[in-house]
């Protein structure tokens, strides 16, 4: 019989929050790290993206938390990026009842994080970078701190961070309970468990490449001039998507040249204001829009249920990349589809990718039967606001109608042998329907 959360040991209250949204049954991670992370044991844990991690951390720093005096919290949570400390932030709050849960990230203003800290905070989630800003100026004290979680160390490490890391959970107890999880448990990530960690207690699940062997990848012969039309196509066969190019620039042009074929994006990167990236994230998550447009440091630590596909606009530097890239969609083992825009002359630069993460799909000519099978309805968003006047009711039976209209598609001038619409090298492409079907979010355990 698989285990619940009360036979794993949680409190009742923990309990009934995650009944409350549905969350019965434990993943994986959880039900393997549940009982020692509450006992206090050190943990050390591998687990894919999507995989329920923050679930496996979170609910035995709820259930251990003290009450913290100003400016010196009792747990730490350290993640390497401002979107993913925000959703550790959301998800430990929506069950952590009278647990005081806050966060503190650069790019934003310290007025209103230094007022939480001197107000109290149990248990506080943070980036690096400005937590040691803060204790700079005297604004907060680890040294109270009893329990810390070390959230996506592989990135940790992939973003320079290992170094920060080490001198922040030096500022903490030394006789703290240690938890970290990762998706690779190598190289640096190895060295902090040696380091900082007791005894731990190894759990493992999923596989090392779960991203890779979880999604259908493709790659289409693409020349550059054309990719802006393909993605408009794949965009809408395939859902709901995260666009991935290289720069900045690029991202707002690649946003605008989409938005001008009927397409709702948003840009997300490093050079935009934290409340601009908040709110392209909210309005992707939220369904408002169709696609989001990052380059990959902006994306990492991305967490969103039911992205479709992942498009890789610009080929990814390299393998690990790649990983990163394509591990926003076929979250927590639900499928998804990885595309790759591959111009002839990157052909070599992908193949050698390909062979590093044991992908063995051919470069094909475009086929948007590939990611869009029959029978699955097109992706439409959600409206962004409802129409002037419009009641509830009335937005449902619209709603209704739209799901049983459609348009007739222009025949493009090259059509596959199953009737499927495929792109022609020379020609037109095939029309994008402006009724489509919005798939419902999945459910997640977090």
């Amino acid at each position: 019989m698989s285990p619940t959360f009360a036979r794993l040991g949680v409190p009742d209250h923990i309990c009934r929050a995650l009944g409350a949204r549905g969350i019965t049954q434990p993943f994986d991670i959880q039900a393997a790290a549940m009982a020692d992370a509450l006992d206090g044991r050190d943990i050390c844990g591998r687990a894919p993206t999507g995989s329920g991690k923050t679930l496996a951390f979170g609910i035995p720093l709820v259930a251990n938390a003290g009450r913290a005096r100003p400016h010196r919290p009792e747990a730490l949570v350290l993640a390497p990026t401002r979107e993913l400390a925000d959703q550790i932030m959301t998800e430990l709050r929506s069950f952590s009842g009278r647990v005081r849960v806050a966060v503190v990230y650069g790019g934003v203003g310290y007025g209103n994080q230094i007022q939480s800290l001197r107000r109290g905070v149990d248990i506080l989630v943070a980036c690096p970078g400005r937590l040691e800003d803060l204790i700079d100026q005297g604004a907060v004290s680890l040294s109270a701190v009893e329990a810390v979680v070390i959230d996506e160390a592989d990135r940790m490490a992939d973003m320079g961070f290992i170094p920060a890391v080490r001198r922040l959970v030096d500022h903490t107890r030394p006789d703290r309970q240690t938890m970290l999880f990762s998706a690779t448990l190598d190289g640096d990530v190895a060295s902090l468990t040696r380091d900082y960690q007791h005894d731990p207690v190894r759990c493992e699940v999923g596989d090392e490449t779960p991203d890779v062997i979880s999604a259908d990848h493709v790659f289409w012969n693409v020349a550059r001039p054309e990719r802006i039309e393909v993605a408009a196509d794949a965009i809408s066969a395939a859902g709901p998507a995260i666009v991935f190019c290289r720069t900045r620039h690029g991202c707002d042009r690649l946003a605008r040249q989409l938005d001008r074929r009927g397409l709702r994006t948003a840009a997300i990167h490093g050079g935009r204001s934290q409340n601009q990236r908040t709110r392209a994230l909210g309005a992707f998550a939220a369904g408002q829009v169709e696609a989001l447009i990052a380059t990959d440091v902006a994306a990492r630590g991305i967490h969103v249920e039911g992205v479709g596909a992942v498009i890789h606009f610009d080929a990814p530097e390299d393998h690990k990349a790649y990983l990163h890239r394509s591990g926003r969609t076929a979250r927590a083992g639900r499928g998804g589809v990885v595309v790759s825009l591959v111009p002839p002359e990157q052909a070599k630069e992908l193949g050698r990718i390909q062979r590093e993460l044991g992908l063995e799909q051919p470069i094909t000519e475009v086929d948007l039967a590939e990611i869009a099978p029959a029978g699955r309805p097109q992706y439409r968003p959600e409206p962004l606001e409802p129409a002037a006047g419009s009641s509830r009711q009335d937005d449902g039976r619209q709603h209704e109608r739209r799901q049983h209209e459609s348009r007739q598609p222009r025949r493009s001038s090259k059509q596959s042998a199953n009737g499927h619409q495929t792109r022609s090298r020379r020609g037109g492409r095939p029309a994008r329907s402006r009724n489509r079907n919005r798939r419902p979010p999945a459910r997640s355990a977090a």
